[in-house]
């Protein structure tokens, strides 16, 4: 949910260095669909329903499906600001990868934004001594916030990099990689 915050920066940021929001109908992502399906796997994941198709299987579910989103921001590399969003993938998937596919959280970090604790549908775990603790969700935005959540440094990349492609997309009408 963090990253959602990138949208609305990006196109703002995009608008004060003189962007069109027209140029981002040109925007060309490739594997555009690979990066939506991985998404859409991870929200389904994260659902009741989800959690009980996946089974054993989720934590699985959830690197692939992590997986294939970092493939297609690999492959868009070349756009100004992708390499950022790269970084954070990756470190993202680093985390998950070595804590079994889930991302671990802080518990003080899921106070803070108002979280009872990892819940049983989400991709929060707490650990007591998690692999590449410094890469997991150890932030927070406070409960009294809008779309209030745990992040780690890879979102934060992510999010940047986000805004970045945003911006400069509707400023030079980037088209492809």
């Amino acid at each position: 949910m963090f990253m959602l915050w990138a949208i609305p920066v990006g196109i703002l940021a995009g608008l004060l260095a003189r962007g069109r929001l027209e140029h981002l109908t040109e925007f060309r992502f490739h594997w555009g669909g690979l990066a939506i399906a991985g998404l859409f796997v991870q929200v389904g994941l994260f659902t009741p329903a989800g959690d009980e198709l996946a089974g054993d299987a989720g934590p699985a579910l959830y690197v692939l499906s992590t997986l294939a989103v970092f493939a297609a921001v690999a492959r868009n590399v070349r756009l100004p600001g992708m390499a950022i969003v790269a970084l954070g993938s990756i470190s993202n998937l680093a985390a998950i990868t070595a804590n079994g596919g889930a991302m671990p959280a802080d518990a003080g970090a899921l106070t803070v934004a108002g979280l009872n604790g990892a819940g049983v549908h989400t991709n929060s775990v707490v650990l007591a001594d998690p692999a590449l603790q410094p890469l997991t969700d150890i932030f927070a935005i406070p409960a009294a916030w809008p779309l209030a959540n745990v992040f780690s440094v890879g979102d934060v990349l992510i999010a940047v990099g986000i805004v970045i492609v945003i911006a400069a997309a509707m400023r030079r009408g980037v088209k492809t990689a």
